[in-house]
């Protein structure tokens, strides 16, 4: 069963998603794949986080290596955006930390196929035992899964950020009649009109760092009673 071997930590819903993807992926990619031993994944957006799946404990090693050092086909297909190929890692000098690895762990090929799309990259690297033997993957179906498993992270992306602007749109509405109550009392206490009254909460919210219903709570809890003068200080300083 495929392992993820992403940073430790609370999982949540969101963090599971690509975890699963990539498990899914690398499992299916071995099975696919003739000669194939196992398989690794990871995918990135730049950030931080950086999820990774592999097939089988001892691969854990060969991705973790490479992520680590910066130095490896992973690094090499991120970069350039093309399969990267060690057709026999017996031979090859490059990436010497890898190769030795590899080599103690009886992989003698690999390849690396990376997959770009919305600014997310993924990769899917198959190993094997024989030399040689996965010169033909990147035109083989662990390419077209690749694509799938890409196009389907980005669309749980997605998806993910509608979600999360769906939940500022529902507090924005449910904190509008306390923010509302707010200007009225100000407008009330400055005697000002209601788009100056709202400036006027937001620079309250923004010099103080509370959120603007945080802010608008208070001067509604107090009525504005005790703040007057407060009010009247900052409503010059911004009319300067």
């Amino acid at each position: 069963m495929p392992m993820p071997i992403g940073p430790a930590g609370p999982e949540g819903p969101e963090s599971a998603l690509p975890q699963r993807r990539l498990s899914e992926l690398a499992e299916q990619a071995v099975r696919c794949t003739a000669a194939c031993c196992g398989a690794g994944t990871t995918v990135t957006d730049g950030g931080d986080e950086l999820p990774t799946a592999v097939t089988h404990p001892d691969l854990a090693g060969l991705v973790s290596v490479q992520l680590r050092s910066g130095e490896g086909p992973i690094p090499a297909a991120q970069e350039r955006g093309a399969p990267v190929d060690a057709a026999d890692l017996l031979r090859d000098e490059r990436w010497p930390e890898y190769r030795a690895l590899a080599l103690d762990s009886g992989v003698r090929a690999s390849v690396t196929l990376p997959f770009r799309r919305s600014g997310l990259t993924l990769t899917l690297s198959l190993f094997s035992f024989r030399p040689g033997s996965l010169d033909d993957v990147s035109c083989g179906p662990a390419q077209a899964l690749g694509d799938l498993a890409t196009t389907g992270l980005v669309r749980d992306r997605h998806y993910r950020a509608a979600l999360t602007e769906l939940d500022h749109l529902g507090e924005a509405l449910r904190t509008r009649p306390v923010v509302d109550q707010a200007r009225g009392i100000i407008m009330h206490v400055l005697s000002c009109d209601a788009d100056q009254a709202f400036g006027l909460l937001r620079r309250i919210s923004q010099t103080t760092n509370r959120k603007l219903a945080e802010v608008s709570a208070v001067l509604v809890d107090t009525r504005g009673r005790g703040l007057e003068r407060e009010l009247s200080t900052l409503a010059r300083r911004d009319g300067e």
